[in-house]
Parts: structure tokens; C-alpha cells; sequence
């Protein structure tokens, strides 16, 4: 299970979609022993197949471990690691992945020549070594001046290096998917009071603009494979003339509407994988 410091405001959320998940393993005959991050720590892991929402860094590095001496693991240690915000940027861009324009910078540096000549004006900016545990590592900024302000404030708070992309006007979309199964769910989170952290106010009430399902399924899909994570989530936005570009993507998240419906997607694509390993 995930260790409550990476459940922000979703603790519950996130031990209820991995309950859900072990139900129907052992529905189909599998099995299923339950740890908390802590004790996977301490003792590792009994089998070799590891259905798992580990954020430690030390729990990453024994996954990545495991998974190199030939364990099955959902999902991957690497993948995880490669939702991290400047390894998803770069990745991401890198595979013409539809992405914010963005900069990687250190927190310490003047920014605000290098945001004119990208022509940002509103911007965010996000802790880039790590996924978000608090509230303040992403940070709306209206214009240049207040950005240049927040990465001082990432710098004193002990955080080296940052993502910043460009603040995109449209609606935002919040989705959730499994690799290699058809199931795929999205819906308009302000619309329907689902936040973390309040930020989905900043883009507001969606204005309903049409936009292609297919090619949405079809960018999560492409990033779920060059991100290695077969269980994800993530927020896009669609611009006015139905464009659509990524602006997160992360490992494992909540399913919160939608548990009842994912859980035997992702019992089935752990099974698959079993069945491909052996």
C-alpha cells in the first residue's frame, strides 16, 4: 500500500481502489498478502509478483531491484520514478507526447529573461525531483515576477530543480486508465467538486468543447507505454479549437469516481502480465 505522506487528501481513496484490487484477485483465486510501504520496507516482499502504489524512494529503488532479478511488478519501479516531473517532461516531449511548452530549471537561478523569450506570462511551476506531497509543490503564477518569487521559495524549502510550463487556457479533464484493457474513464473535475488541492479552480466551469475521445485514449495509451506505468491517471486540457495536450500524468492514483468500475481492469492486467512473465 502507499505510505499516507504520498496520499495527499486521498488516503482513504487510495487504500480503497487497492482493497478493491486485492478483492478481485482473490475472486479470480489468487491469493493476495497486504503490506504497508513500511513493511515492505523492512522485510521486503514474500512473492514474486508485486501489485503495488509505493512512493518512498527507498521503496522505488527495492522495486527496481526485485523487477531486475525477474519479479513480476505492477507497477514498474521505473515507471514510477519516470512520473517524477522532470523525467515525465522530458520523456513526454521527447516522444512527442502532447505537452505544455515547458523549462527545466534549477531553483536558484533568475528565470525571468528565459520566461519573456519563451513567452510565458502565466505560468506553473512544480517540484521537478519528486512526486507532490504538499500543496506548494505546484504553484499557479500569474505573471513572470510571481514565478521568479516561487522558486525562491522551492529553493529555501530545499527543492533543487523545477518544471515550469505554460498556463493553458481551455478545459481541464481529468482521466484514468489501464493499459492493454478497454477500460478508460474521463470526466470534468471542477464540474464535479473532485480536488486535491483546489487548482482546478484556476481553469474553472468546462466550457463542454468537443474534442476527439479516441485521440485521448490514444496520447494516454502512448504515454502509459513510454512512461512504464500500466495503471494511471492524470489531468489534460482541451484548448478552444479542441486540442488536446497533457499536463500530468501519474502512477497508480485514486479512481475515486470510478473505483467499482476499475478495480477488475486492473486484477486483469495483472493477471495478464503473470501469464506473459511465465
Amino acid at each position: 500500500m502507499r505510505a499516507g505522506a504520498y496520499s495527499p487528501n486521498h488516503i482513504g481513496n487510495d487504500a480503497a481502489i487497492f482493497n478493491a484490487t486485492a478483492d478481485e484477485l482473490r475472486k479470480r483465486g489468487y491469493p493476495v498478502d497486504i503490506l504497508s510501504e513500511e513493511k515492505f520496507l523492512e522485510n521486503g516482499a514474500s512473492s514474486g509478483i508485486i501489485l503495488n502504489m509505493c512512493r518512498e524512494q527507498a521503496s522505488i529503488a527495492r522495486l527496481q531491484k526485485l523487477e531486475d532479478e525477474g519479479s513480476v511488478v505492477i507497477n514498474s519501479g521505473y515507471g514510477i520514478e519516470n512520473c517524477t516531473r522532470e523525467r515525465m517532461t522530458r520523456l513526454l516531449m521527447a516522444n512527442d507526447i502532447p505537452y505544455p511548452d515547458s523549462v527545466i530549471v534549477n531553483t536558484d537561478e533568475s528565470v525571468g529573461r528565459l520566461l519573456e523569450e519563451a513567452g510565458f506570462s502565466s505560468c506553473w511551476i512544480k517540484r521537478g525531483d519528486f512526486h507532490a506531497m504538499h500543496k506548494e509543490d505546484v504553484s499557479y503564477c500569474r505573471h513572470i515576477e510571481e514565478a521568479q518569487d516561487m522558486l525562491q521559495e522551492y529553493w529555501l524549502r530545499g527543492i533543487k530543480r523545477a518544471v515550469i510550463n505554460r498556463h493553458l487556457e481551455g478545459d481541464l479533464i481529468k482521466f484514468y486508465g489501464v493499459s492493454g484493457q478497454p477500460f478508460f474513464y474521463w470526466f470534468y473535475p471542477f464540474d464535479m467538486g473532485h480536488s486535491k488541492y483546489g487548482y482546478e479552480a484556476v481553469n474553472g466551469k468546462s466550457q463542454g468543447i468537443p474534442f476527439s475521445e479516441e485521440y485521448l485514449r490514444e496520447i494516454c495509451q502512448k504515454a502509459s507505454e513510454t512512461l512504464e506505468v500500466k495503471i494511471y491517471g492524470g489531468d489534460c486540457i482541451v484548448a478552444p479549437d479542441g486540442s488536446i495536450r497533457i499536463i500530468d500524468f501519474n502512477d497508480w492514483p485514486s479512481f475515486a469516481p470510478c473505483r467499482k468500475e476499475a478495480a477488475p481492469y486492473i486484477a486483469k492486467c495483472l493477471i495478464k502480465t503473470i501469464k506473459q512473465a511465465h
